[in-house]
């Protein structure tokens, strides 16, 4: 594949910590790369003063928090700590975060960086006085889950801040071998897609952050990312041996994340996404929907899933308290399942068999798919092959511009 120049000269400020050969790593167990960077003595940090932006994910292998475990070592001077939404220690829900506050383990101050990008963000890793920001979050795989743009907007942010950006990679635990589903429209930014990737884009943190320094951001940061061992693109989660931290109150399982890229679309709409449940992005459904949905769904013979009528009470967000009517979405076949073409699926047979179905009113569906495509296209009676087959020709340049950032085979 032919590069484009930008992505030559963003390079040439691209340092990469390679991982092993292949046939080095078959047979050995994953190695995050906080494990590998800790491995080598922490020598890629020597004499800087590091900030970290991290999250309950950013754990070692025996469950011990990064921030707490650099702390601790004489030989990494960690000196700040930046929290995303939900928060540094996790303890705030969506569309919150825990503001500015010394951390109580460890006495290292920590930065909120959630809602701020640009030159205000650049000013919070001025204040804070490090050279080296270290980023350690787990991502899911999807656009719209604004880790990748915290990613995003930390980079943007280091570069005007003059500061050194250095990635720990984790795997996507959904898998990296394709990206799939619409590609944003620029028109349609904001922190659920900043720049132009696939709903589900089939890559990991650090792959993602050598994508954003080659294509979208103007002036490339200084860039180092320390790659994983023993990760192959077709691994789920649970391959990995990694224990697994919700990333978000809302993500509890890696189930959840295996749904997530397609069913977050109904928050888009007036049906719960499953909020205020122990299963969210499983379960959808409304006041007024019955067992006529699932039987629809199911009509369809999509590969690799199943649906079942189910009923839910949410504690909390769209019909709290109140019970509803809809179905759980069962994964049988990973491999097979493709979460987006199902989320289309299920939209379309919502409309169809629910008279009270309707958008929300800001058409929030548009900026979680990137475009009024999907919405108008439903709205017309499109059915799913027609939705689907609308984005191909944009994906398809997307997967070729994708191809030139991934470092795993």
């Amino acid at each position: 594949m032919r590069l484009s120049r930008r992505h030559l000269l963003a390079s040439a400020s691209t340092a990469v910590v390679p991982a092993a050969p292949a046939a080095a790593r078959s047979g050995r167990r994953l190695r995050t790369g906080f494990e590998r960077l800790a491995a080598d003595g922490y020598a890629l940090l020597a004499g800087r003063r590091v900030g970290l932006v991290t999250n309950p994910t950013g754990i070692t292998r025996d469950v011990r928090h990064i921030v707490d475990v650099m702390h601790a070592d004489p030989r990494v001077r960690l000196t700040a700590v930046f929290g995303p939404e939900h928060g540094f220690r996790g303890t705030a829900q969506a569309g919150g975060s825990e503001g500015r506050y010394d951390d109580p383990a460890t006495g290292l101050p920590v930065y909120d960086t959630y809602l701020k990008s640009g030159r205000p963000l650049a000013d919070v890793f001025t204040a804070s006085g490090v050279d080296t920001v270290v980023f350690d979050i787990q991502d899911v795989g999807a656009r719209f889950y604004t880790y990748v743009w915290t990613l995003y907007d930390c980079m943007e942010a280091a570069g005007l801040a003059g500061k050194r950006f250095v990635v720990l990679d984790r795997p996507n635990p959904v898998t990296g071998r394709s990206a799939r589903g619409p590609v944003l429209h620029r028109e349609f930014a904001t922190f659920v897609g900043r720049q132009p990737i696939a709903q589900a884009h089939g890559m990991t943190v650090a792959e993602l952050a050598r994508l954003f320094n080659g294509e979208f951001l103007g002036n490339p940061v200084p860039l180092e990312t320390v790659l994983m061992t023993g990760w192959r693109r077709h691994d789920f989660h649970d391959a990995s041996g990694l224990p697994w931290v919700p990333p978000s109150p809302n993500m509890p399982t890696p189930d959840t994340a295996l749904v997530y890229s397609g069913t977050c679309m109904f928050e888009g709409t007036n049906l719960s996404e499953g909020r205020g449940t122990t299963r969210p992005f499983e379960l959808l459904g409304a006041e007024g929907l019955d067992g006529r949905w699932a039987a629809a769904a199911g009509e369809l013979g999509l590969p690799g899933v199943r649906f079942r009528e189910a009923y839910f009470t949410p504690a909390f967000s769209k019909f709290e308290g109140r019970t509803v009517g809809g179905l759980q979405v069962h994964v049988r076949d990973r491999a097979a399942y493709d979460p987006v073409r199902t989320g289309i699926a299920l939209l379309v047979t919502a409309r169809k068999a629910w008279d009270g179905f309707a958008w929300r009113p800001d058409n929030w569906i548009d900026r979680l798919t990137g475009s009024a495509r999907v919405r108008t296209m439903i709205d017309a009676g499109a059915g799913t092959e027609e939705v689907v087959g609308a984005w191909q020709e944009e994906l398809a340049a997307f997967r070729r511009t994708r191809e030139a950032y991934l470092l795993y085979a």
